[in-house]
C-alpha cells in the first residue's frame, strides 16, 4: 500500500511538477494552501480561493487551508498540518528546489506531527524542472512578474519552451527561483479538465505586477 500524502499547494508549476513526480509512489489525498488573513488571496501566489479550489477539485483532492499573516504563517501552517495524521496522512510533498532555509522550514513544520517531508525537486537544475513540467503536458500562466526583471506585458503568458528560451536570453531563472515570476497551473495530466480563467485588473504590489484571475 502506498503511503498517504498531502501536497503543499501554491497553485503554481513547481508544486504541480512535484506532485506529478511522486504520483506513482504516494497516494496523495489532500492539498494544503495558506491564505491571507481576509481569506481573499493565497499567501504565496495571490490567487483567489475559487481558483485554488477549482485546481484542487480537478486534482480530486481534499482542500485544506488556513488564514494567516506573514508573521503567523509558520504557526498556522503547523496547526493546519495537525489535521493530517487523522486522515491517515504520513507525508507532505513540497515543490521547493533550492535554498537551505526552505528545506529546514519544511522539516520544521512536519516534525511536530510526526510527518515526513518529501522534496522530489530538491537540488535539481531549474532548467530541467521547468522543461519537465512543459514536457509532461503542464500548462501554466504567468500570474505575477517582478520588476525590473519582467514588466506587465508578460502577465498571462503561457510557460512554453519558447518562453523558457526567452528567459535564458534575459538571464531569468527558468523556475523564477529569485522571485522573477510566479505561475498558476491551468492544466496538467492529473487535472480532470482544463481550468479556464479570465483576466481582470492588473496591479503593482511590493515591486511585482500581478493580474487578477477568476474562474471563467
Amino acid at each position: 500500500m502506498k503511503p498517504r500524502a498531502a501536497v503543499s499547494w501554491s497553485g503554481g508549476k513547481d508544486c504541480c511538477t512535484a506532485l506529478l513526480r511522486i504520483a506513482d509512489e504516494f497516494d496523495v489525498v489532500a492539498a494544503v494552501t495558506m491564505f491571507g488573513e481576509d481569506g481573499e488571496r493565497s499567501r504565496s501566489h495571490g490567487l483567489r480561493p475559487e481558483v485554488v479550489g477549482a485546481q484542487v477539485a480537478r486534482l480530486g483532492l481534499e482542500s485544506l487551508s488556513a488564514r494567516c499573516s506573514w508573521d503567523t504563517y509558520t504557526d498556522r501552517y503547523v496547526g493546519l498540518l495537525s489535521t493530517l495524521p487523522r486522515l491517515g496522512i504520513s507525508h507532505v510533498v513540497f515543490g521547493d528546489i533550492m535554498g537551505d532555509a526552505h528545506r529546514a522550514w519544511n522539516q520544521e513544520v512536519c516534525v511536530p506531527h510526526g510527518l515526513t517531508p518529501v522534496m522530489p525537486l530538491w537540488g535539481e537544475p531549474t532548467t530541467r524542472v521547468a522543461r519537465e513540467f512543459v514536457a509532461l503536458g503542464g500548462v501554466a500562466l504567468l500570474v505575477t512578474v517582478r520588476r525590473p526583471f519582467l514588466d506587465e506585458t508578460w502577465l498571462g503568458a503561457t510557460l512554453t519552451e519558447d518562453l523558457l528560451a526567452r528567459f535564458e536570453v534575459l538571464g531569468i531563472d527558468p523556475c523564477g527561483e529569485f522571485g522573477e515570476y510566479h505561475t498558476v497551473v491551468v492544466d496538467c495530466p492529473r487535472f480532470s479538465s482544463r481550468l479556464d480563467v479570465v483576466a481582470g485588473e492588473r496591479v503593482v504590489r511590493d515591486g511585482c505586477w500581478a493580474v487578477d484571475l477568476a474562474v471563467a
